[in-house]
């Protein structure tokens, strides 16, 4: 008996990592390629809401839906927000958190995401990059950035209304943190610059 499984040992090894890596390269490929499927979804739920479409969800089930457009041109960054902050948003984009000013109203526009993954892009921002941000009516707001700031998750500071229309980004600290959801958080605030354009 044990010699036999001696002999059948290697060749069932052979044929067990062979489907373990196509396993995982498959796993890497689905995820990847959803990836891809989302950002096409949620580009077309812009492009009907930008068309007069009201709460235009990407996909069926999705809860949510995108409510501006963000751009960083120095940086060839663009970002459909999602309306909230949630897991299951941010999963897909960066998210609006509900009871700061919506897009297009003045306040302070309170957005999050992944610091590896939608908002990586975070770290390179300085103070005077410009951003830009496309309300669902197709109006183009600009921001230039006048804050970067490290604070404790506790400290909501960041969250206060403001008089000055204000975009404040924020995602989780440090960027190559090897566990999430740490307690620091890294938030950059951009001010408008009062000027409107429509695409």
């Amino acid at each position: 008996m044990s010699v036999t499984f001696k002999k059948t040992s290697p060749i069932i090894l052979m044929i067990a990592l062979p489907l373990c890596g196509m396993w995982y390269i498959g796993q890497g490929t689905y995820i990847h390629a959803k990836a891809i499927l989302a950002q096409f979804l949620l580009e077309t739920a812009w492009a009907e809401t930008l068309d007069g479409n009201k709460e235009v969800k990407p996909w069926p089930w999705a809860d949510t839906w995108p409510i501006c457009r963000l751009d960083v041109p120095a940086l060839g960054i663009s970002r459909i927000v999602l309306a909230g902050a949630s897991g299951s948003s941010l999963a897909f984009g960066p998210g609006h958190l509900f009871g700061s000013a919506s897009p297009g109203i003045p306040g302070n526009i309170v957005i999050a995401g992944h610091r590896d993954t939608h908002f990586r892009f975070l770290e390179d921002l300085t103070i005077g990059h410009r951003l830009n941000m496309q309300t669902t009516t197709g109006i183009i707001e600009h921001y230039k950035i006048t804050a970067i700031m490290i604070l404790h998750e506790s400290d909501t500071t960041s969250f206060i209304n403001t008089n000055v229309p204000t975009i404040t980004l924020i995602t989780c600290y440090p960027f190559d943190a090897l566990i999430a959801g740490g307690p620091l958080r890294y938030v950059v605030v951009a001010e408008s610059e009062q000027m409107v354009t429509r695409a």
